[in-house]
């Protein structure tokens, strides 16, 4: 270390976030000095007036302990920081498309990138009179929620059979072999839900 540097400024990052404001608002209105403020902060005077001053952002042991120091609640200082989380849509006519043998699956819901196991997709599927699902007939990883919202259907979930009509419902862990199948006259429909997401994984 030069003899020209702060030992404080090791700890702290450049970084446009400021605090520096509310810190200096609040201990005005405590009444207290740069002085005592750092002392019962543990840290140099200079530093925390480097802070109030938006020029060093603090290293969150610093921060904390001056939000101890001043009694401040971290929401207060994070407010302007929190993120809205954006909101996907998927527009009717903008679905995308995959289709396994005679089985058509619409996207409704799309898995994020940074979703990872706990990724979820969401889509609409499509199954002609007499025909099934194929790939859930091994299982996989994970849990699937369907709703049936036209036709009939039959859920073969390892040796047990379920009979769906519309407006039914069902949950299951994804890892036992399972198969929906047509047995009405007209196309199946169903809302299908699975997690973490299998098919529109890019």
């Amino acid at each position: 270390m030069t003899p020209s540097q702060n030992p404080d400024d090791d700890k702290q990052k450049r970084i446009p976030y400021h605090f520096g404001e509310k810190l200096r608002q609040v201990r005005e209105h405590k009444g207290f000095t740069l002085k005592v403020v750092a002392q019962r902060a543990g840290v140099s005077e200079s530093l925390v007036s480097q802070i109030e001053r938006n020029h060093v952002s603090p290293a969150i042991d610093t921060l904390l302990a001056l939000a101890d120091v001043l009694d401040i609640n971290l929401e207060f200082l994070f407010e302007e920081y929190r993120k809205e989380r954006p909101v996907r849509i998927t527009r009717a006519d903008e679905r995308a498309t995959l289709e396994e043998e005679d089985i058509v699956y619409e996207e409704l819901a799309k898995p994020g990138s940074t979703d990872k196991e706990n990724s979820m997709e969401a889509y609409v599927l499509k199954i002609p009179a007499g025909s099934h699902t194929h790939r859930g007939s091994y299982g996989h990883l994970g849990r699937e929620l369907g709703i049936i919202t036209k036709g009939k259907a039959k859920l073969t979930y390892e040796n047990k059979e379920y009979f769906l009509e519309e407006g039914d419902s069902a949950s299951f862990s994804a890892a036992v072999p399972h198969v929906l199948e047509n047995i009405g006259d007209c196309e199946l429909q169903a809302i299908w839900v699975v997690t973490p997401a299998q098919r529109f994984v890019k």
